[in-house]
């Protein structure tokens, strides 16, 4: 089976739940079999030097890269509230893009054209009129349902508007699009009930975020040390530092007078000057690290304070499957059917997140089960090749003559 995969960046590096959960399919279809061609946006703000790839990055058949300078400008920002398009989108329409993306058509024929988030949604009317390949979209969240719920945290009232004014017409543009897949493939159960109360009518199938075991050694030396607190995340992204400052602002104070030997650990790129410069006590800012898994194994606690976003979180999954003991919001936690005290802790006030840090103090000896148990899911339910081997019959039930394809994924 032949694929032609279009990102809206490049996936790479593996820093970010987006770059993790399409390497970790691309991957698992390779192995499979399947031959994939990537086409990928490579933006201003997630720029990346392909010749510094490594060299077991090779599970595609080709790739190739167009630049984009996807940019926020306050001028175009300001002459788009007066029009119908959606901000978000229009970010991404590139006339380069559209030629290489008509080069790869003419040249090569694709059974499946897979769009890595609507974003590349723009690129349908285009697909359909070079390539007789079916359009498979890639759900990672509901798009609109992030800004949405951005817009009701904001403090600010004109915010708050802006963002539910940007949200609106990015849910317009999402509805729009939805019958014109041939295939969808939300990354949760939830995600997929939202698109089908919205009218999506074709063909489905839920394709959760899958991770390889093997690449995730536990290492649970830091449960025998004294207790600390890890943060690892994309600190650009608005959901990451939303969650963050509420939680640096909001529980920190408490937690550092009642348990005054706590520390905690912040890892992330593009952080933001305000977390740069933060002064907090025993509170320490590393930046980016050149080993995420290195840096959440030297932590037995993992916080993850959601309070807006969509879709599943990665890094929860990534914690998961190195033994930590995640703690997050109910919201965190959407579409990974982990269960509080058993694979994971759930707080979602302030006071309950300090009577969850207070029950790690009390029940040191249950950490460890905890973190048992929290591999054992991901290992269970997030295995990337059953993941994968369940993605593909569904592209072969799409394609005429590929009898033989599902045969072989029955055995």
């Amino acid at each position: 089976m032949k694929i032609l995969q279009l990102c809206k960046k490049f996936p790479y590096p593996l820093k970010d739940g987006e770059a993790i959960a399409v390497n970790s399919l691309s991957k698992s279809l390779h192995e499979l079999g399947c031959t994939i061609t990537l086409l990928a946006m490579n933006t201003t703000k997630h720029y990346f030097d392909t010749t510094q790839l490594p060299l077991d990055f090779n599970h595609y058949t080709a790739i190739h890269t167009v630049p984009l300078d996807n940019r926020i400008k306050p001028l175009a920002a300001f002459w788009n509230l007066f029009s119908k398009q959606s901000y978000h989108i229009i970010r991404f329409e590139s006339q380069v893009f559209h030629r290489k993306l008509i080069q790869l058509l003419t040249g090569e024929k694709f059974d499946i054209i897979q769009l890595e988030s609507p974003y590349l949604a723009p690129y349908i009317p285009l697909i359909r009129q070079y390539s007789k390949g079916k359009i498979v979209m890639r759900a990672h969240n509901v798009e609109y349902e992030i800004w949405q719920r951005v817009a009701q945290n904001s403090r600010f009232w004109w915010k708050k508007w802006y963002l539910h004014h940007l949200a609106k017409k990015l849910q317009h543009y999402e509805i729009e699009q939805l019958n014109k897949y041939d295939l969808l493939l939300p990354i949760t159960r939830r995600d997929a009930d939202i698109f089908q109360f919205l009218g999506y009518e074709n063909a489905l199938a839920v394709a959760p975020v899958g991770l390889n075991g093997d690449h995730y050694v536990v290492n649970t030396a830091s449960f025998h040390q004294e207790l600390s607190l890890g943060f690892i995340g994309s600190l650009d992204w608005m959901p990451n530092q939303e969650g963050l400052r509420w939680f640096l602002k909001e529980v920190w104070m408490k937690l550092h007078l009642q348990f005054p030997r706590l520390t905690l650990h912040i890892a992330g790129r593009n952080a933001p000057l305000w977390l740069q410069q933060l002064n907090l006590p025993n509170i320490i800012f590393h930046g980016e690290v050149p080993d995420a898994a290195a840096f959440i194994n030297q932590h037995p606690l993992l916080i993850v304070p959601l309070f807006s976003g969509s879709g599943m979180r990665v890094k929860i999954l990534e914690g998961m499957a190195l033994g930590r003991v995640v703690i997050t919001t109910s919201m965190g936690l959407e579409g990974i059917d982990a269960r509080h005290r058993r694979e994971v802790l759930l707080a979602d006030t302030v006071d309950a997140f300090v009577e969850t840090i207070a029950y790690c103090y009390q029940n040191t000896a249950l950490l460890l089960q905890i973190s048992a148990q929290a591999r054992n899911f991901v290992l269970q339910q997030h295995d990337n090749q059953a993941i994968a081997r369940r993605l593909l019959q569904s592209y072969a039930q799409l394609l005429p003559k590929q009898e033989e394809t599902l045969r072989l994924l029955e055995v």
